[in-house]
């Protein structure tokens, strides 16, 4: 549960064009006290079952062993999501309702965490067909599949040769084998703002590279 020390009193109150439940709401977390112990309290509540509620929605399409744990993954994202919105709180601006918005931090991290939770154990190897996925299907033209095959094989290039080592780990891990970025942010002790960075950094040097050979990226039907 958060606490007060780490989240001070946000003046969020006074507030125009509001709706008065989300007046309330806001008017309940910028007091002091009980009194907006009693609101963080409520609020995690509403996060827990909104929570609950997506992860429930998705267990037709996750694994059996995940589906028992479905609960305590609600429990653990309210956690997280509660987290996010008294830091955020004072950004709120009101354009959707207070609970709209609050809920939109719960689904996504239920969404996170049924990310993480589907890759845990699971191990990142590039098979034969792997570079094959970064470039869409093409007609049965043998001019054309030679031209993808030149494509690909200097993609493979410039990653080798241009990357620096965790630039071609990011890269290849989510534009090769489509790992979310949750995932790989976890397994790298990071955060999903670096692992982005590094992701747009790996493009920026493989499109310049791309360029340079005479390839003009974006054109060839790849996703470099």
């Amino acid at each position: 549960m958060a606490s007060d020390a780490a989240f001070p009193v946000v003046d969020v109150g006074r507030r125009a064009d509001l709706d008065d439940e989300s007046r309330r709401w806001l008017d309940r977390l910028g007091t002091d006290g009980l009194g907006r112990d009693a609101a963080v309290n409520d609020l995690f509540e509403l996060l827990y079952r909104g929570a609950r509620h997506e992860a429930h929605r998705r267990r037709g399409s996750l694994p059996p062993a995940l589906v028992g744990e479905l609960d305590d993954l609600a429990l653990q994202a309210a956690g997280e999501a509660l987290t996010a919105v008294l830091r955020k709180l004072a950004d709120f601006r009101g354009a959707s309702r207070f609970t709209t918005w609050a809920y939109k931090f719960a689904i996504f991290e239920v969404s996170a965490s049924l990310r993480r939770e589907a890759w845990r154990g699971r191990s990142i190897t590039i098979d034969d067909d792997a570079w094959g996925r970064l470039t869409d299907p093409v007609a049965d033209d043998p001019h054309a599949r030679t031209e993808v095959g030149e494509l690909l094989a200097a993609i493979e290039r410039c990653v080798a040769s241009d990357l620096t080592a965790r630039q071609r780990e990011v890269f290849t891990a989510v534009v090769v084998h489509e790992v979310p970025i949750d995932v790989v942010a976890e397994r790298q002790g990071s955060n999903r703002g670096a692992v982005y960075k590094v992701l747009h950094d790996a493009r920026r040097k493989l499109r310049a590279s791309l360029d340079a050979q005479g390839w003009r990226a974006g054109e060839t039907g790849g996703s470099s």
